[in-house]
């Protein structure tokens, strides 16, 4: 069993590493669609024909050019998203020396698929008919087999691998200029013209297969929606949901749709490319399927949740928790990031948040039913609904559906809510007899915890910063146990060298909203202020060596 507990950590944090990698090209998306989707809204011929004003404002002259731009600047970033990752993702895995492996990774891209498009014109297989329709496609302009993002994460995760194994390598003297990181781009090279050639030979059944996965979820029709829906959900308290969604947003296994002429793979990049499409009249139910229906449980159902938990608060300690359930609210509403809300209550009452993930697959069920098919950036936030709903057009999106589910949702999660944590008496916040374990504690609660007077160390970093970040350290074994640290939306991403030495207790005091613990992998959730926290941490590192 403890053999067992060791392969689940050491895949636990391999996974971790892949999914926080995941997060540097994602952190694109929601810039990139927000220009996509306000260029396309305000230059699309089908939208201005729908509302006369935004025609007379937007429909010629310098507004009109300055959003065409826009469209076409978001455009570009979605077309060229397996770039993007290999170089992501090679930066993100990278353990020092992450420059030199963005840019290995770089090479390694425009190699692979010059190496593929080469053996393609060699045997012949451009010609029509000679492989099926969807196989080829294009990647920074060369000629190749359509692999999308998965492409880029062979490529970001194989010169990820080659970059940690020969970053530092010290070659003969005769050799020497080509030792250490410049090493790293000539392996990646070589390595890559290899793999250019496997994936010529293999990549053709791997496609098949990938289709099969989406035909799979397709005959499942409704049923399969919900099981997406579920499965995403129930990961996010593993953080391991970006490497299970992806796969759908991104490549064949969310669908293949040919638009304008071009096929294109991956529900998200099929929406994204009808959104800049001129002439779409309706939006894929198939692929907003997998997008869609986050929105009934940000908007309507997680906030009904937080007003359950403060109803069902003690009442001396409401106004306590007020700002905590109010502005983890609004974080989920506005932003669509959920988990410093979800993780104020998973914790304490896993059973709701069991109970919340099979409301999520069915929200998902639901608005596949009604062909609701607004799409999105990242998140279910409000600004993706009305930019991606309701400033689409009801005939395109049927936005307006979503109260049919939205409304009702309200009541489930508040009546469920309020119902099990009273049944079971679950410590949700404010019903702890003392009220400073349940809460989120703030920069002043860890500053009243370190002693007064502390010489200020890191020259750019305030006192109340100094000392959330030697608490974190404190917490996470002492600087030289921590072998790497990132994040991605809400979590600090830690890997240690010894979990024994991790303080959990000392973690949870510095106002996080939860603390997971697997093999050497330790994260820490913070919700969206968690980059500011995770540079303060790294600049203190550096100062004080």
């Amino acid at each position: 069993m403890a053999n067992g507990n060791s392969v689940g950590a050491t895949i636990f944090g391999v996974l971790q590493r892949v999914g926080r990698a995941f997060m540097l090209p994602i952190a694109l998306l929601p810039v990139a669609g927000l220009m996509l989707g306000i260029g396309a809204s305000f230059t699309n011929s089908v939208t201005l024909a729908q509302y006369p004003i935004l025609n007379t404002l937007f429909g010629g002259g310098f507004m009109f050019a300055v959003l065409t731009v826009m469209k076409e600047a978001g455009d570009v970033i979605f077309g060229n998203l397996p770039m993007l990752f290999a170089i992501g993702v090679a930066v993100g895995m990278a353990k020092q020396e992450k420059e030199v492996a963005g840019v290995a990774g770089a090479v390694g891209f425009f190699v692979m698929h010059a190496t593929i498009s080469a053996l393609l014109t060699l045997n012949n297989k451009l010609a029509p008919g000679a492989l099926p329709e969807g196989a080829i496609g294009s990647a920074v302009g060369i000629t190749t087999l359509q692999m999308g993002v998965f492409g880029g994460m062979i490529v970001g995760l194989t010169t990820s691998y080659l970059h940690n194994r020969f970053y530092k390598i010290e070659l003969p003297e005769v050799f020497s200029f080509f030792g250490g990181t410049r090493f790293v781009a000539i392996i990646t090279a070589l390595v890559h013209l290899v793999i250019g050639g496997v994936l010529y030979l293999i990549w053709p059944s791997v496609q098949n297969v990938i289709l099969a996965m989406g035909d799979l979820v397709n005959t499942l029709g409704y049923a399969g929606t919900f099981v997406y829906g579920l499965i995403e959900r129930s990961l996010i308290p593993f953080g391991l949901h970006h490497v299970f969604y992806m796969p759908f947003w991104q490549t064949a296994v969310g669908g293949v749709m040919e638009i304008d002429g071009r096929m294109v793979e991956g529900a998200q990049n099929i929406f994204f490319a009808q959104l800049a499409s001129g002439s779409t009249t309706e939006f894929s139910v198939e692929a907003t399927r997998f997008m869609a229906g986050k929105f009934p449980f940000m908007l309507f159902g997680l906030p009904a949740a937080a007003l359950a938990m403060y109803h069902t608060a003690k009442p001396e300690n409401k106004s306590k928790v007020y700002g905590l359930l109010f502005s983890a609210a609004l974080t989920a509403f506005v932003t669509g990031i959920t988990e410093p809300l979800e993780f104020s209550f998973l914790f304490a009452a896993p059973l709701l948040y069991g109970v919340h993930a099979v409301f999520a697959g069915l929200s998902f069920m639901f608005m596949h039913i009604l062909d609701i098919t607004v799409g999105q950036t990242f998140s279910g936030s409000i600004i993706d609904y009305v930019l991606f709903g309701v400033m689409q057009g009801a005939s395109k999106t049927n936005w307006p559906r979503i109260f049919i589910i939205g409304i009702p949702y309200m009541f489930l999660y508040y009546f469920t809510f309020r119902f099990l944590i009273t049944k079971f008496n679950f410590k949700t916040p404010g019903r702890e007899d003392n009220v400073e374990d349940v809460k989120l504690y703030t920069r002043a609660d860890v500053d009243a915890r370190k002693a007064k007077g502390e010489k200020k160390e890191g020259a750019s970093l305030s006192e109340s910063e100094i000392a959330l970040s030697k608490m974190l350290e404190e917490g996470l074994g002492g600087r030289e146990n921590i072998t790497s640290l990132d994040n991605c939306i809400s979590r600090l991403r830690v890997t240690v060298s010894d979990p024994s030495a991790v303080k959990k207790e000392i973690l949870e005091r510095t106002g996080a909203n939860g603390v997971l613990l697997a093999g050497t992998g330790v994260q820490v959730i913070f919700g969206p202020k968690v980059a500011v926290i995770k540079s303060n941490l790294q600049e203190y590192l550096d100062s004080t060596k």
